[in-house]
């Protein structure tokens, strides 16, 4: 059986962002990645996204703050509002909504099922409905080309699980547990959006276990190991290398008590047994600095813990974003890891932007324009065609290395990070 799934849900309105339901004020965009960010971190499965905005103009903010969104989270994004025609569910996907919801309380929208369906796949798309009679008179529609039901009524859930098969997720204006966990009891729910959910103040991986304790297959923490076949220390702990989850980066070196552990296990924040107090240790619980499990491993010889971990603001007291910034011995090599050096490029592609130097290249050819930028892309693929005929492959190194330097100055000058890049892939 399919687990189960707990979906906040954001309004976007006048390119700002609503949060919750019933809820009234705009956010700030940084307040926005913010609010999306925690949702995923905090143990989220989806994201359920309503632009509300007024005309091409704010939709087209809409989008920029749905791609901005999509960088910040570890989640899938369902997005719905505002849709007209089959390129605004194509720009949709392409800042990277998982599936677009379709309004079946408009014609226009219902009508646009088949094609777009066709075009992108039913997985792709959701039927967003409010009535039972929507689904009976589109039922076959829904059935063969939309991938799952967003349904606004949740009294409703009963009567449409009956008119279709089609997952459902509900829209529930509940504010109890009990209301979230009746509706995941369900065969046909496959989550639960709405005011609970979205609220701040809501713990989700806490609404998580209380779910798994009523037998409903959830997205939880389970360790493969119990603690017991761990090997302590003198003191009964086990050290905990924590990193960086994107960067890899070595934030810090803290010690876990079987306590610390379960903790850690159920609340999916990292705790640690603090040797100084001799006490428990959720990091950030005075700070608000946590850092949110991404993985935990365990070498080889079962003594040592690896947490790969999303942190929030600075993982050392002394305000670094690292314990380990004291350079005791260094050699001047040259990184050749891939991604950093890509990232590392792209940067100083993006400060010439920002910052022009006189005489640089790069602002050439920021300066000439996209055409300019485009004629270079071409002729630098067709380089690659080239030297790929001769038998020396050496030729080919330089001729890749040409074209994706220019790749990337067409990449800043479109808004287009690696970051985009690699995400896509993985999605593929």
């Amino acid at each position: 059986m399919e687990n189960k799934k707990l979906i906040p849900c954001i309004y976007i309105s006048k390119g700002k962002a609503v949060k919750g339901f019933g809820k009234t004020g705009a956010l700030e965009n940084d307040d926005i990645l913010m609010l999306a960010k925690t949702y995923s971190d905090g143990g989220a499965d989806e994201l359920l996204i309503f632009d509300f905005s007024d005309g091409d103009e704010e939709h087209e903010q809409s989008i920029g703050i749905i791609k901005e969104i999509s960088r910040v989270i570890d989640m899938p994004m369902i997005v719905g509002g505002n849709v007209k025609r089959l390129e605004d569910i194509k720009k949709l996907l392409y800042a990277g909504a998982g599936k677009v919801m379709l309004n079946y309380s408009k014609q226009e929208n219902i009508d646009l099922t088949e094609e777009v369906s066709k075009r992108f796949g039913r997985d792709k798309i959701a039927a967003c409905v409010n009535s039972a009679e929507s689904v009976e008179s589109n039922r076959e529609l829904i059935k063969e080309m939309t991938g799952t039901i967003v349904l606004m009524e949740e009294d409703l859930v009963d009567e449409v699980s009956e008119l279709c098969d089609n997952p459902i997720i509900v829209v529930s204006d509940a504010r109890t547990e009990n209301t979230v966990v009746r509706h995941l009891k369900k065969p046909s729910v496959a989550g639960v959006a709405g005011k609970l959910i979205s609220n701040m103040d809501t713990d989700i991986m806490k609404l998580k276990y209380l779910c798994s304790q009523e037998d409903i297959p959830m997205n939880t923490f389970k360790s493969a190991l119990a603690f017991h076949k761990f090997k302590l220390n003198n003191d009964g702990l086990i050290p905990v290398i924590v990193q960086d989850y994107k960067t890899d980066e070595v934030l810090m070196l803290a010690y876990m008590n079987e306590e610390a552990f379960d903790h850690t296990i159920k609340t999916g924040k990292m705790t640690y047994y603090s040797r100084s107090r001799k006490e428990l240790w959720l990091k950030g619980e005075t700070s608000g600095h946590f850092q949110y499990v991404k993985t935990l491993m365990l070498d080889c010889d079962n003594d040592t813990i690896l947490a790969k971990v999303a942190q929030v603001g600075v993982a050392c007291h002394t305000g670094r974003h690292s314990c380990f910034f004291q350079t005791l011995v260094m050699k001047e090599y040259q990184s050749t890891n891939p991604l950093k050096v890509f990232e590392n490029v792209y940067d100083v592609i993006a400060d010439r932007k920002a910052n022009p130097k006189e005489g640089s290249y790069t602002n050439y050819l920021f300066d000439k324009g996209i055409d300019k930028i485009l004629k270079k892309v071409g002729e630098e693929a067709t380089e690659i065609v080239i030297a790929a005929k001769n038998p020396d492959s050496e030729e080919i190194k330089y001729e890749i290395s040409d074209f994706l330097y220019h790749a990337m100055v067409l990449m800043v000058e479109k808004g287009v990070t690696w970051e985009d890049i690699t995400k896509e892939l993985a999605q593929r």
